[in-house]
């Protein structure tokens, strides 16, 4: 019997108060897991518990910037000491800045990448002693096309995401030997307030130009939900992905598998 199954088990999801963090975490409560999850600050925290309440989910929230590895050991001492230790932890919080390279400074790339890519280094590093001990853990961390892919305006996130995609790997390849999985989710274009206005039709009727870009650009000809990450999610999340590891697993609708439409 394949055993997808998190009953029992304390699933840290970071930055989960809405959007993507918030699908996965629900997916996981939905599977019997505990949720706990962190904002950047209380007024985040408290929208994201009432996102919860809402949703008939039991969270625990905590206050903290994952690049402040002080506030990143304290959390996780507490989650420990509250809740229990961590099984499962989705690195989600991140950032994204789009600005053309010669025009972004120095400061603005530090930025990114430390969110993007320091952050899950900080909190991987935090939960990775405690999976030690307890013999097994799940680290799933949000990687992107852009983890593959370069595009316009980019480099910043593109850059963080292609050394997430390698702290992934050698998560897996450091402590496989402990019972510790860790692989990737590679979201494609997904649905979510945050991408609405790219989609909003315009006034002569038709398409947004970048919603018509993302159609001819993936084979299922549509965006994805938030809930077309949630089954891989629980996946990786469960015994049943024991023996993967490393991996990073693309829900892009199959956008990095096709060349695109000849243009008429």
């Amino acid at each position: 019997m394949v055993n997808f199954s998190l009953e029992g088990k304390v699933a840290l999801v970071t930055g989960a108060s809405y959007g993507i963090g918030f699908a996965l975490a629900s997916a996981f409560a939905s599977a019997g897991a505990k949720v706990v999850f962190n904002d950047i600050n209380q007024e985040c925290v408290d929208k994201g518990l009432a996102n919860y309440k809402e949703a008939g989910i039991d969270a625990k929230g905590y206050v903290c910037d994952v690049t402040n590895e002080d506030q990143v050991n304290a959390m996780v001492a507490q989650i420990e000491q509250e809740v229990g230790v961590i099984d499962i932890l989705v690195n989600n919080a991140g950032i994204i800045k789009r600005i053309p390279m010669h025009e972004m400074t120095a400061a603005e790339f530090r930025q990114v990448i430390d969110i993007d890519l320091n952050g899950p280094f900080i909190v991987a590093k935090a939960v990775i002693p405690s999976m030690m001990k307890k013999g097994h853990g799940k680290i799933i961390n949000i990687c992107s096309m852009m983890s593959e892919l370069g595009r316009e305006t980019v480099s910043a996130y593109a850059a963080a995401k292609g050394g997430l995609k390698m702290l992934t790997k050698n998560i897996a390849s450091e402590y496989g030997e402990h019972n510790i999985q860790c692989n990737g989710i590679g979201p494609g274009y997904i649905a979510t307030p945050q991408t609405a206005p790219l989609r909003e039709l315009q006034a002569d009727g038709s398409r947004h130009p970048f919603d018509s870009f993302i159609i001819a650009k993936t084979p299922a000809a549509r965006w994805g939900t938030p809930e077309d990450l949630a089954g891989p999610a629980v996946f990786l999340a469960s015994e049943a992905s024991n023996f993967v590891n490393g991996h990073i697993l693309y829900v892009d609708g199959g956008i990095l598998a096709y060349i695109g439409k000849q243009p008429k």
